[in-house]
């Protein structure tokens, strides 16, 4: 039962709902807790999204190289296939939801949403959030086997989350204006 990948998805899906769950349960029991340091718990738990969302934007495209290349309907494609909708639908979404809320909740409470700094930080999420969309169609495709990119388009794509981190990080820790 182990090697069915149907079983070993059902349990991998609900490893990962549970551990959402913990997290979510853990971050209101601080704050209910710790009310005073509110701030500073959920702009960890913001950083800590951002890591999760950022590790499987970098990740994610690298499967698509690998997988481009791969014949469809192949044991590796199939593998591909599962590796792709896990990180997308286990790792990626929820990070993505997690680092938003709680970074406009950040905006809010902390910045008040002012700063050109900020209004550019939010400008370059929302492009992350669309290539982040644009993977996700691609995730579809591939489980589809309807695939058109070389491998080498993936290789450019998997580019664009670095620079547009790159951009992010620069923006939050210089606030150049």
């Amino acid at each position: 039962m182990a090697d069915n990948p149907a079983s070993s998805g059902a349990v991998a899906t609900r490893r990962a709902i549970m551990a959402i769950v913990v997290f979510v349960a853990l971050t209101l029991a601080l704050v209910y807790l710790a009310p005073d340091d509110l701030y500073l718990w959920i702009k960890a738990v913001h950083v800590i999204a951002v890591i999760a969302w950022m590790a499987g934007m970098l990740y994610l495209p690298r499967l698509f190289v690998y997988h481009a290349d791969a014949e469809r309907g192949s044991v590796q494609s199939e593998t591909f296939k599962v590796m792709e909708r896990r990180l997308y639908r286990a790792i990626i979404n929820p990070a993505m939801v997690i680092a938003w809320a709680a970074g406009l909740w950040l905006a809010w409470r902390g910045f008040a949403f002012q700063g050109g700094w900020l209004h550019a930080k939010i400008a370059l999420v929302v492009a992350m959030s669309g290539m982040h969309g644009y993977l996700g169609g691609a995730v579809r495709r591939f489980a589809e086997d309807r695939n058109e990119k070389p491998a080498r388009h993936w290789r450019i794509v998997n580019e664009v989350p670095t620079l547009l981190m790159i951009g992010i990080v620069i923006l939050v820790i210089v606030k150049p204006f």
